[in-house]
């Protein structure tokens, strides 16, 4: 039971104001009809078109005696028709006033809305009343006025024109063109005139001219375009005069801009729809109560809320829905609101309780006294909105920080403990850096010995070899045309463990390198790594009619020459793992796979955010998976010597420099199917 709540609607107490306020300008004022009880309460501009005294609920029997008694009946059959299901509610209804002190006569528009339940009957019956005195008393001018001076008088600002209807000929007043058209020509045709009228007004005009065929009057609002393009509200009035004959001679009429007027009306209709449209976003329900009598009035939010079927109530019952602890501040704080001299102002938060649910609600209520003309205090009324979920929320976020208070009080204790063990740690880290400096530096000397050793393997191992292969050779050239087959192949087999102790000494040399060697970092272009590769490996593709596909590659940090030979040892593998009378079929593909996305089993050795994946597949012979671990080690090997050459180093220099680019290799294979190498290096 509040008004709305400041803090989230600052100005609706403003706008209500305004509201109010734009409705005494229109000189409009509104009142409420009880159909069940048949009271009547209206606003003090209501109630002084009536002519009325007294305040409060007015028995509508009393409101009919200061009705015209001609016009009693249609009034009360009106509001009889209004309260019937089949008019969906609608009520308007035209009649005269005598005010009682002073006997004068005014004619009143009353229209409004009946609100039914679903058994058709009236719960709700309000609307708004105008005095329409200055209308009828035009509209009586015009039936009994035969001069055009009368008509020009009747209002203020108002043009003038008259048509004599045998010859179309059109007389008017310098300010009617003004209205019309913005000027204050005299030489205007009414085809002109008609000019100026807005195309979409067009057939309101034509519309009221066909009426006024019928009914001799002329009446219609239309929008006129002047001459520097601004857009104006005309309302014209007109009278046809017959001749002795019945028949329609003159036409005379009136015309006043009336843009004011329109706008003003837009603009209380859009501040209705605003309040009424703030108030459904907000979900606010409304209420009030008349001081006098008690009785609070509810919007069907509320009534939901409290679990009532009418929205009245008197006191005593509207106070049921409350705790009987919260009852005492809430009557306290309604006195406090309407105590002479206070500001009026009534708010207050509080739980209500659903009475056929039991659901209870935390409502923040807030409400604003309104006074009559003695400055009594007339009406309390306000908004309400649920807070519950907001109080619920409240709670536990207090809650939370209660925990969280103690949970920051352990956690303290257990920093202190920590930067206790870290002062330690960070001890043992002092001494553990020295022993990595030291390590270090034996490392480097390792290196420089393992250089040392790489030249001693290049130079004095290779030596001997070059030195049997030589002599071996000489012997062959002297001696093979008296040899026995039996020497020639002792001598074969020396040549071809020259050989290979060659390759394992180089490849040995390779492996070493690459895990000793400082890389030369730079943007490589794997395109052109592979296409060098290719090159390596064009006679051995010839001769075994091998079906390349390179896909475009990307560029990465790296070493050129490492991965060349990573390319090298992969593709030359392919190409001589294959199997009889297939002819190698091996593509190269590239991608990029986000860290979050990598296989479990992907150890990349340098962090990244994002990786290129790079398959090199094949269909050549492949091997069991359960070998996978044993493929990138020195000296593994799956195949004997007599099925496929090689020193069983290719795939550990692979992996070598994979890890030395931060990256992880795998693979993934079927026997006699292929396999499909799998490079994750990291995006620079």
């Amino acid at each position: 039971m509040t008004k709305e709540q400041k803090t989230v609607y600052p100005d609706s107490k403003a706008e209500y104001e305004r509201l109010s306020f734009a409705l005494q300008a229109a000189e409009i004022g509104t009142w409420h009809f009880d159909p069940v009880n048949q009271l009547v309460t209206w606003d003090d501009y209501t109630k002084k078109l009536f002519g009325a005294t007294g305040d409060g609920f007015i028995p509508f029997d009393q409101v009919v005696e200061h009705i015209h008694p001609g016009d009693q009946s249609q009034v009360v059959e009106a509001v009889r028709w209004s309260l019937n299901s089949v008019s969906n509610g609608h009520f308007r209804v035209d009649f005269r006033v005598v005010d009682a002190g002073s006997d004068h006569l005014r004619w009143l528009r009353c229209e409004g809305r009946a609100f039914l339940d679903e058994q058709g009957r009236a719960y709700r019956f309000s609307g708004m009343a105008q005095n329409i005195t200055e209308i009828v008393h035009i509209q009586d001018q015009f039936k009994t006025s035969e001069r055009l001076a009368k008509l020009a008088l009747e209002g203020s600002n108002t043009g003038w024109f008259s048509v004599r209807l045998a010859d179309d000929h059109l007389d008017y007043s310098p300010l009617l063109a003004k209205i019309m058209t913005g000027t204050d020509s005299t030489l205007l045709s009414r085809a002109f005139f008609i000019e100026h009228l807005h195309p979409e007004d067009l057939a309101i005009r034509d519309a009221a001219y066909q009426v006024a065929l019928k009914t001799g009057k002329l009446q219609y609002e239309a929008r006129f375009i002047w001459a520097d393009g601004s857009i104006h509200w005309v309302r014209v009035l007109g009278t046809y005069y017959y001749d002795t004959a019945e028949k329609p001679s003159i036409f005379y009429g009136t015309a006043r801009e009336i843009t004011d007027e329109i706008t003003a009306q837009l603009q209380l209709k859009v501040r209705e729809a605003s309040l009424r449209g703030a108030i459904e976003l907000a979900e606010l329900a409304t209420w009030s109560m008349d001081i006098d009598t008690g009785v609070f009035t509810y919007s069907e939010r509320f009534m939901h809320w409290l679990g009532f079927s009418s929205a009245t109530k008197q006191i005593d019952e509207a106070f049921n829905p409350l705790p009987n602890d919260v009852k005492q501040s809430v009557t306290t704080a309604i006195a406090a609101a309407i105590k002479p001299g206070s500001s009026g102002f009534y708010q207050n938060e509080h739980p209500i309780i659903n009475r056929l649910t039991g659901q209870v609600r935390i409502i923040h209520a807030q409400g604003q006294v309104f006074y009559d003309l003695d400055g009594k205090p007339a009406v309390l009324s306000g908004t309400a909105q649920d807070v519950t979920a907001q109080r619920n929320i409240q709670l536990a976020l207090e809650k939370q920080v209660e925990e969280r208070t103690e949970e920051l009080k352990s956690a303290n204790e257990e920093l202190a403990t920590i930067n206790e063990e870290l002062a330690a740690t960070n001890e043992e880290l002092a001494a553990s850096n020295e022993e990595l400096i030291e390590s270090n530096q034996l490392l480097s000397r390792s290196n420089e010995n393992l250089e040392k050793f790489a030249y001693v393997a290049s130079h004095d191992l290779q030596e001997p070899l070059r030195k049997i292969q030589q002599f071996s050779d000489l012997l062959r050239i002297q001696y093979g045309n008296t040899s026995s087959k039996e020497e020639l192949a002792y001598l074969e087999r020396i040549q071809t463990a020259a050989r290979r102790m060659s390759t394992l000494i180089r490849d040995l040399l390779s492996f070493s390198r690459i895990s000793t060697r400082t890389e030369t970092i730079k943007q490589v272009s794997l395109d052109r790594i592979i296409n060098l590769v290719l090159t390596n490996l064009e006679l051995l593709i010839q001769e075994t009619a091998a079906v390349i596909q390179i896909d475009p590659m990307p560029t990465v940090v790296g070493d050129p020459t490492q991965l060349e030979q990573l390319f090298q040892n992969l593709l030359h593998n392919a190409l001589k793992f294959r199997r009889p009378d297939v002819s190698p079929q091996i593509q190269v593909t590239a991608d990029t796979v986000q860290a979050v996305d990598l296989p479990l089993k992907i150890k990349p050795t340098r962090s990244a955010r994002t990786y290129h994946r790079i398959d090199v597949s094949d269909n050549g012979i492949g091997f069991d998976e359960k070998y996978l671990d044993r493929i990138f080690q020195v000296f593994q090997r799956l195949h004997s010597q007599s099925e496929f050459a090689g020193t069983g180093i290719g795939l550990a220099i692979c992996e070598k420099v994979v890890l030395n680019h931060g990256g992880f290799i795998t693979a993934t294979s079927q026997a006699n199917k292929g396999t499909t190498f799998h490079i994750y290096l990291p995006v620079a």
